[in-house]
């Protein structure tokens, strides 16, 4: 059996949060049970986890190269746990998969959160005399829930997210095999070289995507979310409107445009969505003001806050609305409405003050996992402040976030930097006839540019001075920051002449140009 991800990508954190992934250097069945419970469990709906056997771990990373195991303890660890499952209430069958990592064998143990819970495990599941309990993930350890956190595991009992529920509906020929095949490649999964035209069942049942049935299976909701070309047949109004204001909504509300709505699979309407807003509406400008000979560079509205918002519409929207994502441009600002709103656990003063949008409680916890192996997304309550971040960088304002008492939708403005404030939205700018029409802006770049270097780009920069070799993963080891925004600012430093590379993706080297050497030079004066 394959891993559906690739191990690389697991061990270094960059597929699956670090608390959802445990690390043992040997076969320890009590301890490793104990977590399985707990990840089945699946308190905070985030989606179970992997227990990771024959690595080191400190400080929660796994220590390179890996210890392994024996592979001739694999066949007898295969055997003992068919019994360990049977111990657990109810029964429970997590999946194991066996994959070579620094020329070592090592296991990989993925828990999904399971359809019976709650579950109880032996304290000590080789014990003669064996005490049942429940397990829950806190942090990155397995705990006995108590109290509250008790009474609250029961009473998740059959309740399932609706994108991790079968549909009878949906029929193997509704999965896109392209679709599909260009997921795993991305991800670069193993299962990339099965035959989908033959093995379609197979794969979807080793990605976890079908759930058994009497009469066989059925097809989960996320399986057609992500991979069938008209997920909009099974869920109704699953697509994008973007309705333009010219004048503004409240200046003039009969001048509207309806621009075509965008269909497709999640990460489909992600991409068709994020192009026609960096198309027709991203803009930029450079600046040089007077007496002054630096050049100042902003854009109307940050590339990566409108990913992150327009990846928040869809991940956290209820799909069982038959309401649309409604994205709404103006003048002066950019609106995106989903239904329904932040779940209740998040409370309405952190929603009013846009902060990090915490909850114990994930709508479709399985379309995430998703959505962050393929990048999209970088993980829990992330999405608002990373908005916020950019938007300040930018020199903006705070985005505005709006729901009501009963949490029925999540509206987020997103402000439209006040340089470009005064200028109407013309047809060409809107994308209706014709490309975008260019703003009359000064275009003076100065030798001295360096205010156009952000801190992390000149640590980027600095990293590639010591080590030509470094890979985007290093980086985003050594930063803290998720590798698709060290992607993205690699991308910039080169569309700006500061960096380029040399050879290929797994032989080549990173250069810094004369320009970016003189930068980080200005910087250190």
């Amino acid at each position: 059996m394959r891993l559906p991800i690739n191990i690389e990508e697991l061990l270094g954190g960059r597929a699956v949060e670090g608390d959802r992934i445990e690390y043992k250097t040997g076969w320890n069945p009590d301890a490793i049970y104990r977590s399985v419970c707990a990840f089945a469990n699946d308190f905070d709906e985030t989606g179970g986890g992997y227990i990771v056997v024959g690595v080191k771990e400190v400080n929660g990373r796994p220590v390179r190269p890996v210890i392994g195991i024996d592979p001739n303890q694999i066949e007898p660890i295969e055997k003992d746990m068919v019994g360990f499952n049977n111990l657990m209430q109810p029964y429970y069958q997590p999946r194991l998969y066996i994959e070579e990592v620094d020329e070592k064998t090592i296991l990989i143990i993925k828990v999904s959160a399971g359809e019976r819970r709650p579950y109880k495990v032996p304290d000590q599941i080789t014990a003669r005399q064996k005490t049942y309990n429940y397990y829950i993930r806190y942090n990155s350890s397995s705990i006995v829930p108590k109290g509250e956190y008790e009474r609250e595991l029961i009473n998740l009992a059959n309740r399932t997210p609706f994108d991790d529920r079968g549909n009878d509906q949906i029929m193997l020929k509704d999965i896109s095999p392209l679709l599909l095949h260009d997921y795993l490649v991305k991800v670069k999964s193993s299962l990339a070289n099965e035959s989908l035209t033959e093995n379609m069942e197979s794969v979807l049942e080793q990605m976890e995507l079908l759930e058994p049935t009497p009469e066989g299976y059925s097809i989960k909701n996320v399986a057609a979310m992500m991979f069938a070309e008209r997920p909009d047949r099974f869920f109704k109004q699953s697509q994008i409107d973007i309705v333009v204001f010219p004048e503004g909504r409240e200046k003039n509300p009969n001048n509207l445009i309806e621009v075509e709505p965008i269909r497709g699979s999640v990460p489909t309407m992600i991409d068709k969505t994020l192009s026609y807003l960096r198309t027709n509406v991203v803009k930029k400008k450079i600046v040089k003001p007077k007496d002054d000979e630096h050049s100042d560079k902003f854009y109307n509205y940050p590339y990566q806050a409108l990913e992150e918002a327009v990846v928040n519409s869809l991940y956290h929207r209820d799909w069982t609305i038959r309401e649309p994502v409604e994205i709404t441009i103006e003048p002066d600002r950019i609106s995106i409405l989903n239904f329904s709103g932040p779940n209740h656990t998040i409370p309405m003063e952190a929603v009013r003050e846009g902060k990090s949008l915490r909850s114990r409680r994930y709508r479709n916890r399985r379309l995430g996992e998703f959505l962050k192996e393929l990048d999209l997304t970088e993980g829990r309550a992330t999405g608002i402040p990373t908005i916020q971040d950019e938007l300040k960088a930018n020199g903006s304002t705070k985005a505005t976030i709006e729901t009501d008492e009963e949490r029925t939708y999540f509206l987020i403005d997103i402000p439209c930097h006040p340089g470009f404030m005064k200028e109407t939205l013309s047809v060409e700018q809107i994308g209706v006839k014709g490309g975008v029409k260019e703003p009359n802006v000064t275009k003076d770049v100065t030798k001295d540019v360096t205010k156009e270097l952000t801190e992390r780009q000149s640590v980027i920069l600095e990293m590639i001075t010591e080590d030509s070799f470094v890979t985007i993963p290093e980086m985003s080891l050594k930063t803290g920051v998720a590798t698709r925004t060290i992607k993205r600012d690699i991308e910039n430093l080169q569309s700006s002449g500061i960096l380029t590379r040399k050879g290929g993706r797994k032989d080549g080297e990173w250069i810094v140009t004369e320009l970016g050497l003189a930068m980080l030079e200005a910087l250190k004066k």
